[in-house]
């Protein structure tokens, strides 16, 4: 059987495919294994810049497969899936396996760009959120979907969508399952804007931040993410901390003095 998610990596840029597409890469157990598995590998990159994350086939992903956890329900004793709950703590995080489907894209160190076509609706959307930029086709289709289903967003959503819609289309989105297209969802601040080849868009965007200092742009992710939430003291004292981890290192001072001999800078990884 092919990889459920694939990893290919080139010029620091991480290519990170969901690739069950006969299923419009609908999440079953294996497929919850195969992502969380492939977030935690590239937080182990140190060459790693960014990261596009996409779906192959007709779309991204289409929320949870109902069907392969019905078949859970009758399974034998020795099925390998039954050992993973998805309501597990994980030890890596305040998240549950569930959920860390979603929240192990905001623990990779670097920038995670998704680029979104055909659907992204419950859980998958979810995993869209965990992302730091999102590009969309503008005919693509989004739904918080669990309403649907008698569910509650429970991967994450709570925290994702505060940071990027108002607290009425949170709710309004949540209460109704509705779903949205690209251009709405841009209008909303559901995705970061919208673009006919959203994965050509996504690599372009990649490759311009893989060519700039990796300890700045992990230290950027780092400071936002940590300070987003936080009061004003703290904040302040974290940002002073993180950058006095980059002044007058190699990959600051290369910054400098690339700039000042107009050339293109030559940047090291981290260790």
């Amino acid at each position: 059987m092919a990889d459920l998610v694939t990893i290919s990596i080139e010029d620091h840029v991480a290519d990170v495919r969901f690739n069950r597409p006969e299923k419009y890469n609908s999440l079953s157990i294996p497929m919850f294994k195969a992502i969380i598995e492939a977030g935690e590998s590239l937080m182990k990159e140190n060459t790693v810049r960014a990261v596009v994350l996409s779906g192959n086939g007709k779309g991204f992903c289409a929320g949870l497969d109902f069907a392969n956890f019905q078949k859970m329900d009758s399974a034998s004793p020795d099925n390998e899936n039954e050992s993973f709950s998805l309501y597990q703590t994980n030890e890596n995080s305040p998240a549950n396996m569930a959920q860390y489907a979603a929240w192990v894209w905001r623990q990779v160190p670097v920038p995670v760009i998704v680029a979104l076509h055909g659907v992204a609706f419950g859980g998958g959307l979810q995993i869209a959120l965990g992302a730091d930029i999102r590009l969309a086709k503008p005919d693509v289709r989004l739904s918080v979907m669990e309403i649907k289903w008698g569910l509650i967003p429970d991967m994450t959503a709570s925290q994702s969508l505060r940071d990027l819609v108002r607290l009425d289309v949170a709710k309004e989105l949540t209460f109704t399952g509705r779903i949205v297209d690209g251009r709405e969802a841009e209008k909303i601040g559901l995705v970061t804007r919208i673009c006919d080849d959203p994965l050509a868009e996504a690599f372009k965007l990649a490759k311009e931040i893989a060519s700039k200092s990796p300890h700045a742009i992990r230290s950027g992710k780092q400071l936002l993410q940590e300070n987003w939430h936080g009061d004003e003291a703290t904040g302040l004292r974290r940002e002073e901390k993180i950058e006095s981890t980059l002044i007058a290192t190699p990959n600051q001072i290369e910054a400098i003095m690339a700039n000042f001999e107009k050339r293109e800078p030559n940047f090291q990884d981290p260790e």
